[in-house]
């Protein structure tokens, strides 16, 4: 695609005067373009079947709502992209948006990856698993499934009902007798001979077709069989048979609404109230309802929903293979041009709907009213969240309630994988997609250093925020919050002042407010003749930069609810540590060898049984393993054995 920049006249153009400027060398071709602010920041992603009309409408201030007179006011600059198709330029802004996040554009904020069930095939005997991220692996994927939850419920009753196999290829070849899963009959022990070859191949068929929606046909060739069983007085094997039947009678009825009419599909259903939206996925697959996710999408309160669903659904799939079939609550404008992109990207028919009557009608409006009731209860929350952030900027003398807090927390064991933690909230709670680890690097820091370890993290986080945010941006923290007490905040107020942030709290303007929180300390009354023996607490004290250090009343929801945020950033340091402890716990020697990938890894793994085994190998033999050359494998035995 040929990118096409053009500079404006050399008159100093703003706002509407300037996109005129740019329609006159624009061509009349299909495009996406790109309007900034005067700072760089990106205002808008928009798509054009023909650039030059498209643009056209922004010339004026006249005929356009609140958000696009601003958007075409703040305007300093403009880009563009020529593409080949309007197809091609509706995928491009689907991107765009979703990896700059422009300030005008709805946005998807909830991009979670969900999950799958992987039978794997890359393997001659397969593995069911769950699996989430891109379908690289090969196999027959089933899903999404809209919650973990669900998922692993799936996965524990398929395991009963077909017996395939769960664990990793390494530990597959590594058993030399059935582990607890054949004992408790959810596996057929395929890795020490308890099934042939061609019974697992069976089953693992029997799967397939479950998972491709034959259901009726698995249990009725099961029931056969189960009765054939117990003609011939195998009593034991009827057993078995019976189990798996009720497994999967199981699984068809914990899925909840099962429509006839869908058997692979997509349903979205927005409904907007009060400057929000709210827009229902239940996801469809085999005929069977995998579940819903509702997600909040970030747009202007003028968008109708119309636009605020046609913009989320080709986000939704810049990164996710889209059904054969997607069902709306209401109808869209560019419909067939939307269909005509996601079959593009999937390689197959997709068609798009918006049903009118029958089954899918029903579907839609039953997704609607959940849609509505999500959206009513986040109304509610965010009004309680509202009330709280009000009461604390008005604790810390802020301009405007925090539209974000950042909340900081390390952690170590004896100073050894040091970790710093970041947490975010908002309006909205807790916002976990946008937490953030940093994994301590200056090895000049002494061990347990907290002030060094605080200070590192806090610069780089404060560098990426200067280079990549705006004060006008949703990422820009209104509020800084540090686990600690005076130490900590001169600490804090020096990492920011280096990165050339203005602490204050004019919030409204960019400032950042700096909070630090000590810890309330226990204080042991048994030298007091009391009666109760028990232990006070003198409470958390709060530092801010210029103030005296101050305290808040015992029962001050300001209080409580700084405390949440402290012991959730508490929770996240903690919990962070302690996977990256065990994770080091864990650790292969192979994996600190230059030039030893996932493959080669496997490969000696499964020629040697062990990494301690690969370490006693000399260098001929293990140039013999596949895939390791003779130069390689000395560097395997210099990394075991190193001299000097």
């Amino acid at each position: 695609m040929p990118s096409d920049t053009m500079p404006p006249s050399s008159k100093p153009l703003i706002g509407a005067a300037l996109i005129a400027d740019y329609v006159k060398h624009l061509p009349p071709r299909p495009g996406v373009y790109r309007m900034m602010a005067d700072d760089g920041e990106l205002l808008y992603v928009g798509k054009a079947r023909s650039l030059k009309s498209r643009v056209s409408n922004y010339t004026t201030l006249n005929g356009h709502s609140n958000r696009i007179a601003r958007m075409i006011s703040e305007t300093r600059s403009m880009e563009f992209v020529v593409t080949e198709t309007e197809t091609e330029s509706l995928l491009l802004e689907a991107n765009l948006i979703k990896s700059l996040k422009p300030r005008y554009n709805v946005l998807m904020r909830d991009d979670k990856s969900f999950a799958n069930i992987l039978l794997a095939t890359d393997h001659p005997v397969p593995q069911i698993t769950k699996h989430r991220g891109a379908q690289k692996r090969p196999g027959h994927y089933f899903g999404p499934f809209a919650s973990a939850g669900a998922v692993n419920r799936t996965l524990n009753t398929l395991q009963k009902a077909f017996l395939l196999r769960s664990c990793t290829d390494s530990v597959y070849e590594s058993r030399t007798r059935p582990c607890l899963l054949h004992q408790i009959k959810r596996c057929s022990a395929p890795c020490t001979g308890e099934v042939s070859e061609a019974g697992y191949g069976e089953l693992v068929a029997e799967a397939m077709a479950f998972l491709n929606g034959r259901n009726r046909d698995i249990q009725t060739l099961l029931s056969k069989q189960m009765e054939e069983a117990s003609i011939a007085l195998d009593f034991e094997r009827a057993a078995s048979l019976r189990d798996r039947i009720r497994a999967l009678t199981y699984i068809q009825e914990s899925q909840g609404i099962n429509p006839g009419s869908v058997d692979e599909a997509d349903l979205f259903a927005v409904h907007a109230d009060g400057g929000q939206a709210c827009i229902q996925v239940f996801f469809f697959r085999a005929g069977q309802n995998l579940g819903a996710h509702a997600f909040f999408p970030k747009h202007d309160r003028e968008l109708p929903t119309a636009q605020i669903l046609s913009s989320f659904i080709a986000q939704f799939y810049d990164n996710r293979m889209p059904p054969r079939q997607i069902l709306l609550s209401e109808g869209l404008e560019d419909e067939e041009l939307l269909a005509e992109a996601l079959g593009i990207k999937a390689g197959r028919k997709v068609t798009i709907l918006a049903p009118q009557r029958g089954e899918k009608r029903e579907l839609a409006e039953h997704a609607l009213m959940n849609a509505r009731e999500a959206l009513g209860r986040r109304l509610s929350d965010t009004a309680s969240q509202m009330q709280l952030l009000r009461a604390l900027g008005d604790q810390l003398g802020l301009t405007a309630p925090p539209r974000r807090i950042e909340v900081y927390d390390n952690s170590h064991t004896g100073g050894t994988n040091a970790l710093g933690g970041m947490i975010v909230a908002t309006e909205e709670g807790f916002r976990k997609n946008q937490y953030r680890k940093f994994n301590i690097k200056d090895t000049s820091l002494t061990p347990g250093d907290d002030f060094g370890m605080m200070r590192e993290v806090l610069d780089r986080r404060f560098a990426r925020l200067m280079k990549e945010e705006t004060p006008s941006s949703d990422n820009w923290p209104s509020l800084i919050v540090i686990d600690g007490g005076a130490g900590q905040l001169s600490v804090a107020k020096q990492a920011m002042e280096d990165a050339g942030i203005t602490i204050g709290p004019d919030t409204e303007n960019g400032e950042i407010m700096l909070l630090s929180v000590a810890k309330g300390r226990r204080e042991d009354e048994r030298g007091q003749r009391r009666a109760d023996r028990t232990a006070a607490a003198t409470g958390e004290q709060f530092f801010i930069p210029g103030r005296a250090p101050f305290m808040l009343p015992p029962r001050s929801p300001v209080l409580y609810y700084l405390q949440r945020l402290r012991d959730e950033a508490h929770r996240f340091a903690i919990g962070s540590h302690r996977a990256k402890r065990s994770k080091a716990m864990v650790a292969n020697p192979l994996d600190g060898i230059d030039g030893i990938g996932a493959k080669r890894k496997k490969a000696l793994l499964h020629h040697y049984g062990s990494a301690k085994a690969v370490s006693r190998a000399n260098a001929y033999d293990l140039s013999q393993v596949e895939g390791i050359s003779e130069e390689l494998a000395q560097r395997i035995y210099d990394f075991f054995h190193p001299t000097g």
